[in-house]
């Protein structure tokens, strides 16, 4: 039995429209393809993978490795489409596609349809895909269906027939090898689809550390995440987004540096200050004694304890910021002579992020995303003058914002992430120059 993808696209917008259902209110201009994924192949025995995963399915597809096959789909997971009114974070609340295909024995059977995350087309306006694990999917896969087929109409496609062995063979196989985990802290990269080299490649690579964290490929356009409705949730819960609105105050915000609180880069700002009038480095003393005359002179606030501690405060941000350089010179973050000269990096790097989680939530065009990724790309190339540089600066702002001196996970998995992706041959910091032709 040979599957193609059921496109239906116009007939799937009509209905929305009739129902008066939610739909992608901006980028409906956006080109995007069918539904489900279509991937040309000659059959010559090659073939180009978009990732890690799809390549692994394709060997094992083409010898007819049936149940390692399903072994990887258990440790990574699946994706399938739902119409965007019915995307429900809940996959017991989701309604899946299913479809009646007619086998060359001339018996027709009801068919759904899953992805993995690589083969995913561009985002859609009115259907989504949402996240799903092999063994959620079989608790939830309608009773009447024959037939999973998984990565449709592509080289790695692999079909199962559903009865209920099979579905305690998926249960039981999630058991042993799912791990959320597991699929973070790694560099992944997309082979196909990824843009040329230039300002836009440069900025997704400037959302490298969130990737690396997330488990995320980096390099992608394409955005899906970790599924619709939990892309929807990661901008409501993280960061109070909950519309376009939110989303493109909240992008320009980031874009403009102005969601870390302004008085770190004034902080350091003063010691560079200090360094240019004496013509190389300060002592403690001398800093936070420059930082609260400053402050003293520019801030129009009432004398008062309010304003006293806020002094304090600063001229303990000195130390703090000092004791950091001194941890990071000792894990080789930063060189022995050098300093954190901004933490712009901060909120540029989340900027990257921040513009696809927004096109994966349908609050972004196409054209913002690629925009909002650009300006990152030139902002952070106009602020530093190495990957390194970004990467030491990125990480003092999520230290500063987490970790309060803890040296904790939230400093030890973002040190792991900066070593690999300096040392990684495959890394977008070894890939991907950062420094741009004029």
């Amino acid at each position: 039995m040979t599957v193609r993808s059921w496109s239906g696209a116009s007939a799937r917008e009509r209905r929305g429209q009739e129902r008066g259902a939610k739909v992608y209110a901006v980028g409906e201009q956006d080109e995007h393809d069918d539904i489900f994924p279509v991937i040309e192949h000659e059959g010559d025995g090659h073939w180009e993978a978009p990732a890690d995963l799809e390549r692994r399915l394709y060997k094992l597809s083409q010898v007819e490795e049936s149940y390692t096959y399903l072994r990887t789909l258990a440790e990574h997971g699946l994706y399938h489409a739902v119409p965007i009114e019915q995307a429900n974070r809940n996959p017991a609340e989701r309604e899946l596609f299913t479809s009646e295909v007619t086998g060359t024995d001339g018996v027709t059977r009801t068919i759904t349809q899953v992805y993995t995350d690589g083969v995913l087309p561009r985002p859609h306006p009115y259907v989504v895909f949402e996240f799903i694990t092999l063994g959620t999917l079989a608790d939830i896969l309608p009773p009447e269906v024959d037939v999973l087929v998984v990565n449709a109409a592509t080289p790695c496609q692999e079909m199962f027939q559903v009865d209920d062995e099979e579905r305690e063979v998926w249960a039981d196989l999630h058991e042993e090898l799912f791990d959320p985990h597991a699929l973070t802290d790694r560099l992944v990269t997309r082979r196909t689809g990824a843009p040329q080299q230039g300002p836009l490649l440069h900025g997704l690579a400037c959302g490298a550390h969130l990737c690396y964290g997330n488990g995320d490929p980096w390099n992608t356009l394409d955005w899906h995440g970790a599924g619709y409705s939990a892309e929807v949730e990661r901008l409501a819960e993280s960061w109070g987004v909950n519309s376009r609105e939110d989303w493109l105050e909240t992008q320009q915000r980031l874009l403009e540096c102005e969601i870390s609180p302004w008085f770190w880069d004034f902080v350091l700002g003063a010691r560079h200050a200090l360094e240019r009038e004496y013509s190389g480095r300060v002592d403690a003393g001398q800093w936070r004694d420059s930082v609260e005359a400053t402050l003293r002179h520019v801030v129009d606030a009432p004398p008062g304890p309010e304003f006293e501690t806020f002094i304090a405060d600063m001229r303990e941000l000195v130390g703090k910021i000092l004791r950091y350089e001194a941890r990071f010179r000792a894990d080789e973050l930063l060189g022995p002579d050098e300093v954190v000269r901004t933490i712009a990096a901060w909120d540029l790097g989340r900027a990257s992020k921040m513009a696809r989680w927004g096109r994966g939530a349908r609050y972004a065009t196409r054209a913002e995303m690629y925009d909002a990724i650009e300006r990152v790309s030139a902002g952070v190339r106009s602020t530093y003058r190495s990957w390194s540089e970004f990467s030491a600066a990125y990480v003092m702002g999520r230290c500063l914002h987490f970790d309060e001196e803890r040296f904790g996970e939230w400093y030890t998995e973002v040190l792991e992430a900066h070593h690999a992706l300096l040392r990684a041959p495959s890394s977008p910091w070894n890939t991907v120059p950062f420094h741009l032709p004029d």
